[in-house]
């Protein structure tokens, strides 16, 4: 075992005091050794329910003949990190998790990890660490929020506030109103409840086969959860003596079966920025082009919310990702999971509950999936959409640009009624360098949404938008305009054209006004010129590569 490295002979004497210190017992020194990274906080309502987990997976560790160490990963919360300096350290996070995990796993030559997650940059952190260490690990995603309730109807986080304050600021709703959808939204522990980047992160997780079977849409309030826990915490055991490593599951196979499942489902842009990263970490090959070929193969299959109006609780209850992979069982790469099972064995033995939740791929609600990469003279590298979350009067649009060095100079002209119909929103200088951090814009972009400009304004950034985001969003604008890319040498009154149909992105001038603008252009002077953000700006790549540190 790696773990013999600090226990075993008797030159390791001085080592196993210290151990034995913790309270293990001698004989603890024949077992594995498991790390079970935790990213417990009261923070985060998506983790807050995690010492109940970790409890179970320390059962199902002892229970399966290892020994658990719980240590502690940091995490933020999006949402409450959103529309502030604090959005800045969000993408950046995710490093910080894959080194905590790399540096704590390979200081105490653990011998495997279980991988306690939840939220948006904290599981694909997670995933990055299991592959960059190659070593027997299993995920276990903490699970989605249940549904709020509000004058009898459900609610969720993105709709009934980040929009809510919209349509509070167009005269739609009361000021009482309002506090009353934020006071029902969230009614308790868990990820939010649409498919926004934490739940997208599990399914997709689930699909690489890192996860059991239904521990993506497993509640956080459910006893089916623990049960996953602690089969997870009995499987680890198994996969160390099984040696099972990490990279052994996530392969090519795995990275396609869970982008598919990804265009199946809808959702968050910014699982192109993660799964990219996660394969870098295990030494393949991602470009960026794979998750449009995908998406043009896989109908979009579920109407979850955003875009739609299904919850994560009724994919849960319609059979989960099990029943999504069995819609996709044709187009699925044979490939090993935690579980044991081939994950086509898995789609093939899964039952699918509801034909309306989880649509044939004959009946989905769209013949594409749910991102389109976009290319054209604004986006020589690339640029992502939620095309599923846009309306189909929206795919083809061109506007005036209206543009801005900065999210918050954008929020505040939408929130002084600024913004018209007919106008393409512009926010540069968001991007990894340029942020730094690529900060997420679901405020602007729900309260677009929330004042009934969804259907007439267009948003393009080099930053990124949450999951929570729809409308014709288009993010990861690549290179940035902080690296000179031609975003930076857009001005007020050009006219930009968005046909996502045929995957373009295009400022409307003409290319020799294109090099004289950008022979003119000056790089603008940092943002952030201390401490760990201007550390990483300086080795961040672009978004076109997944934003991983050089």
């Amino acid at each position: 075992m790696r773990s013999d490295v600090i226990k075993k002979g008797a030159e390791r004497a001085p080592h196993r005091a210290l151990l034995q210190a913790t309270g293990l017992s001698r004989s603890a020194m024949d077992k594995p050794y498991i790390g079970v990274a935790s990213s417990f906080t009261d923070l985060i309502p998506g983790h807050v329910g995690m010492r109940d987990l970790e409890r179970s997976i320390e059962k199902g560790v002892h229970s399966g003949g290892g020994v658990s160490f719980i240590f502690g990963i940091p995490g933020i919360c999006d949402g409450i990190a959103m529309g502030h300096r604090g959005m800045h350290y969000s993408l950046p996070s995710r490093e910080l998790i894959a080194d905590c995990i790399e540096s704590v796993a390979e200081a105490h030559a653990l011998d495997g990890l279980v991988l306690l997650t939840n939220c948006d940059k904290i599981t694909p952190g997670m995933l990055m660490a299991a592959a960059r260490l190659n070593i027997p690990a299993i995920v276990v995603t903490a699970g989605p929020m249940l549904a709020g309730r509000y004058k009898g109807q459900r609610r969720s986080l993105v709709r009934d506030t980040f929009e809510a304050l919209g349509r509070y600021q167009a005269g739609k709703i009361t000021e009482d109103e309002l506090c009353s959808f934020e006071e029902s939204a969230c009614p308790g522990p868990g990820s939010c409840q649409g498919l926004y980047t934490a739940n997208t992160m599990a399914c997709v997780t689930e699909a690489m086969g890192m996860s059991l079977p239904g521990c993506a849409t497993a509640l956080a309030v459910s006893a089916k959860k623990k049960r996953l826990a602690f089969e997870s915490g009995m499987k680890i055991v198994e996969l160390i003596e099984q040696d099972i490593s990490a990279r052994k599951i996530i392969n090519q196979s795995a990275l396609e079966n869970g982008i598919r499942v990804d265009m199946a489902l809808g959702g968050s842009t910014n699982s192109v920025l993660h799964i990219p990263a996660i394969a870098h970490d295990a030494g393949i090959e991602l470009p960026l082009k794979i998750f449009d070929d995908i998406s043009r193969q896989t109908p979009h299959i579920t109407d979850l919310r955003p875009g739609g109006e299904y919850f994560m609780e009724d994919l849960e209850y319609a059979g989960g990702i099990p029943a999504v992979l069995k819609r996709l069982h044709e187009q699925l790469e044979s490939a090993v999971t935690v579980d044991g099972r081939d994950i086509r064995q898995i789609a093939a033995e899964a039952q699918i509950v509801d034909e309306e939740v989880i649509r044939p791929q004959n009946k989905a609600y769209h013949k594409e999936g749910g991102v389109a990469i976009l290319s054209g003279n604004l986006a020589p590298d690339g640029a992502v959409v939620k095309q599923s979350a846009i309306s189909a009067g929206m795919l083809k649009f061109e506007g005036v640009a209206r543009v801005f060095d900065a999210e918050a100079d954008a929020m505040q002209a939408i929130m002084d009624k600024k913004i018209q119909a007919g106008e393409v929103l512009v926010i540069r200088y968001e991007g990894p360098k340029g942020g730094p951090g690529m900060r997420e814009m679901l405020s602007p972009t729900a309260a677009l949404m929330g004042m009934g400009l969804g259907e007439s304004v267009a948003l393009i950034t080099d930053g990124r938008f949450s999951g929570g985001t729809r409308g014709p969003c288009i993010g990861h604008i690549s290179p940035e305009a902080a690296e000179g890319g031609p975003l930076a040498i857009v001005q007020d009154g050009d006219r930009i054209m968005l046909d996502i149909p045929s995957r373009q992105l295009n400022l409307l001038i003409d290319q020799a006004e294109i090099e004289k603008r950008l022979a003119a252009w000056c790089a603008p002077e940092p943002k952030i010129t201390t401490g760990w953000l201007a550390r990483y700006a300086k080795l961040v790549s672009s978004a076109s590569t997944g934003a991983v540190l050089g």
